[in-house]
């Protein structure tokens, strides 16, 4: 093997192995500080015996239940949510060409927020369903929305170029944040609890929407993780990738509707959290490389990572009070991103 290729192996072992270890910390700092602290080794105690059914012998009950009923379920979600966005964001980047492009940019999240909104602002709960209203809803406009973008982003332009895609996605996403907007307008008692959602928070959601947002975390990430080389393919053109045997407009509806999967699963059991498609993408291609074989699974790694951490300071940074996590990503991502896109602008000019 050359030199340079061990050296590439190397750098990107090296980068794997840094992502699981942010991961690993994020996961066990995020269960473990909190008003009650519960101590490395009984925390790892507890989920030895909870999780892979280990014959320990004695636990803290407090700890317990404060580990297996609050703390883990709410961690393992912000780590879903996370590297859902993340890969969503990196896998949209590549698509679109467009370093602004996130979960966002095609209006998923705007038709996501608009379902939910609509179920808190009228109060109503389907049969059967239940309190799973909220998240169904949710799902199903993001849906809607990413067919409707791809739809008219069809009539318009037949080829579905990637400009006419990213315009047709604002359009609706000004057109939908105009409904939002107008049933915040109107909205009485619900105003705060609709503003606290649009903000983002992963607290108090519990096992039951980890279970709603898994199939889609599987089906989405493995949709994408395939659809890699075509990626890498799609990244340098859709002129290009048409002449390397990329069939180009399956592909990007097949790319995007797992973005949207992902995304809309996403929004439904978090809320609105921005920035995390932005930025994770960014550092992680700064570090690795544009190849997306190695780009979505690190995304995915360190997206969930960023989430866990980052809802870490929102419950603790001016305990007890809690802050949504929304605003922890913008606070976080906000700079990062103006030092990205700067940088980034002073290498053309150069």
């Amino acid at each position: 093997m050359p030199k340079r290729s061990i050296q590439t192996y190397l750098n990107k072992k090296l980068i794997y192995l840094l992502a699981v270890a942010f991961l690993t910390s994020s996961f066990l700092a995020g269960v473990s500080i909190g008003a009650v602290s519960v101590p490395i080794m009984d925390l790892l105690n507890i989920l030895a015996k909870e999780i892979l059914h280990l014959p320990i012998e004695q636990t803290n009950e407090m700890y317990t239940n404060i580990v297996m009923n609050i703390r883990l379920p709410r961690v393992i979600l912000a780590g879903l949510v996370g590297a859902s966005l993340a890969i969503s964001g990196a896998a949209f980047q590549g698509l679109l060409r467009n370093p602004l492009a996130d979960p966002y940019t095609l209006g998923v999240s705007s038709g996501a927020s608009l379902g939910a909104v609509i179920v808190l602002f009228f109060s109503f709960s389907m049969p059967i369903i239940g309190s799973f209203t909220l998240p169904v809803f949710s799902v199903s406009f993001s849906f809607a929305t990413i067919f409707a973008v791809l739809f008219f982003a069809r009539k318009i332009d037949r080829s579905m170029k990637v400009e006419s895609i990213i315009l047709t996605g604002i359009i609706f996403s000004s057109f939908l944040g105009a409904f939002i907007s107008l049933m915040i307008a109107l909205t009485g008692n619900e105003l705060r609890q609709i503003i606290g959602w649009l903000l983002g928070s992963v607290s108090m959601r519990g096992w039951s929407y980890i279970t709603i947002i898994l199939p889609f975390f599987f089906v989405g990430v493995l949709v994408l993780m395939l659809n890699a080389k075509e990626l890498n393919a799609l990244s340098f053109g859709e002129d290009k990738a048409q002449h390397l045997g990329v069939n180009v407009k399956r592909r990007k509806l097949t790319i995007l509707t797992a973005g949207a999967l992902l995304t809309g699963a996403a929004v439904a059991v978090s809320g609105t959290i921005g920035f995390v498609g932005l930025v994770v993408p960014h550092f992680i291609r700064q570090l690795c490389g544009p190849d997306h074989k190695h780009l979505l699974p690190l995304s995915l790694l360190s997206g969930g990572g960023f989430l866990i951490f980052a809802d870490l300071v929102s419950r603790t940074i001016i305990a007890p009070t809690e802050l949504p996590i929304g605003v922890i990503t913008a606070l976080i991502g906000a700079p990062v991103f103006a030092a990205i896109l700067m940088k980034n602008r002073t290498g053309r000019r150069r």
